[in-house]
């Protein structure tokens, strides 16, 4: 690996500047004694390490650095395709493939880590950061598995690090005054949400193909697997198929769910769900021979979670959440030639008094009929994200140069963790109906279809299904702890 001769780029500022003040006869008082752990300077730029830097990742740290107020000092990636194109954007910034190394060499350097690895790798990525004292932007959602999610919202409050996950629409306008037209009472209170996508664009429903194939040159396979079992390394994986595996991502829920059950979320302030049921779409591979594929997420789903009350919330929400190009009925409010939602994905919110709907990241939100939203005027009661959506990445840059506590971000892990725990619950319920148990005579029976598994959020367990509880944690192949 080729010396990066701007690696030492922030000792040469800190020599500067020691020299000038040394010259006046000032004596230099370290930052982080001024303000404590994790306390950065409001004049430096945040110095920011990217873990997945090609794809999503590579806008993510592309945000960061045009917010103007952030230094892309080192990036990470086991895919040298995936990197290249940041690593010609900031050829500043020094390259590794291994985050471990990253952190263990450059982390009195690092201020801030991004990661966009994904799904599996996510939480530990993310702790190895808040463990060092490194504020963290994690892409969503923000774990694989709902331990993860717990123990990385307890960590941001342990570490004292500023958190935010990459649902950018937390930031977006809409949300906010979808709350203002909720607590206004426009709606009445509210009785059931569905929330709908038209994902998955990737396969889901399919076996595991049975040959190997070679793996490119400029991947390390192994890196990638990361926490996940090892398997031989198969084509149309990388980069982006993988969100349709479990062991890799987690499907629809995991891709759409934080951008979409957000807005409930926030409005209602909901937290963890009690129960929950579903249904999945089947794949037929001969007449009456359903295809049993464990490996793979369902090619669509309909999950029913029941929310306890709430202070914003009368009694019990019914939340439904549909993928794979499933949809709720058309409102009746909802003229014939306008567009449901923004079209394949979308938010409904049915109250006792009337109901309003919008797209994913809370775009274009709408009272129906949609004739009322022009002419209803309420007081603005949230503050507003300057930039909404693309103003989320400078939010958490800015809150990151602040210090903990001292700025509100849209998704800090205190918000993030609980809605992602409520989509993997959701999962969870869809794994468990592929449960399969082997009888005498070489029947099988699946004991997790057709029930509804209740939820202990407090023991993050189901109490009366408990094969379904192995889907709660996984356990890390060799070498991988969190």
């Amino acid at each position: 690996m080729k010396e990066n001769k701007n690696s030492h780029s922030g000792h040469r500022r800190d020599f500067i500047k020691k020299a000038s003040i040394a010259s006046l006869g000032i004596s230099i008082v370290p930052r982080h004694v001024l303000g404590g752990v994790g306390f950065t300077a409001p004049s430096d730029k945040l110095v920011v390490a990217g873990i997945g830097v090609g794809g999503k990742g590579e806008s993510d740290i592309k945000s960061f650095a045009d917010s103007g107020k952030a230094e892309i000092a080192f990036l990470c990636d086991v895919d040298d395709r995936r990197a290249a194109n940041s690593r010609a954007r900031f050829p500043g910034a020094k390259y590794y493939k291994d985050y471990r190394e990253m952190l263990e060499k450059e982390g009195d350097k690092i201020d801030a880590v991004s990661v966009s690895s994904p799904d599996h790798n996510h939480a530990v990525q993310a702790m190895a950061a808040m463990k060092m004292g490194k504020h963290v932007y994690v892409q969503k959602p923000l774990t694989h598995d709902i331990y993860e999610a717990r123990q990385l919202t307890e960590g941001a409050e342990k570490y004292k690090v500023v958190t935010q996950m990459g649902n950018q629409g937390a930031s977006n306008n809409g949300t906010r005054l979808m709350s203002e037209w909720y607590d206004a009472g426009l709606i009445g209170e509210i009785e059931e949400v569905y929330c709908w996508t038209d994902r998955p664009v990737w396969p889901q429903g399919i076996p595991w193909p049975q040959t190997p194939d070679t793996v490119p040159n400029e991947l390390d396979w192994d890196l990638w697997l990361g926490t996940a079992p090892y398997k031989e390394y198969v084509g149309g994986l990388v980069p982006f198929n993988w969100r349709g595996w479990w062991d890799y991502g987690t499907g629809a829920l995991g891709d759409m769910g934080c951008h979409l059950v957000e807005v409930p979320v926030r409005v209602l302030n909901l937290k963890y769900p009690k129960d929950v049921q579903c249904s999945v779409g089947s794949v037929y591979v001969d007449e009456f021979k359903r295809g049993y594929f464990p490996d793979s997420c369902p090619p669509s789903s309909h999950v029913t979670m029941t929310f306890p009350k709430t202070d914003k919330t009368k009694g019990d929400i019914k939340l439904h959440w549909m993928d794979g190009g499933i949809q709720p009925a058309r409102p009746e409010e909802l003229g014939p030639n306008e567009v449901f939602g923004d079209g394949g994905n979308g938010v409904l919110f049915i109250g006792t008094k009337g109901k309003m709907m919008c797209g994913t990241y809370s775009e274009n939100p709408q009272l129906l009929p949609t004739s009322k939203t022009e002419r209803t005027k309420v007081a603005e009661k949230y503050e507003r994200v300057p930039g909404e959506a693309n103003g989320h990445y400078a939010q958490w840059v800015e809150a990151a140069l602040a210090g903990y506590g001292k700025k509100e971000v849209s998704s800090p892990f205190s918000v993030a963790g609980p809605l992602t725990e409520t989509l993997l619950i959701a999962n969870l319920a869809i794994r468990g109906f592929d449960v399969r148990k082997e009888l005498e005579g070489g029947r099988v029976e699946y004991p997790g279809r057709y029930i509804e598994m209740l939820w202990d959020a407090e023991k993050m367990r189901v109490t009366n299904f408990e094969e379904a509880n192995q889907f709660v944690k996984r356990n890390y192949r060799e070498g991988w702890k969190l």
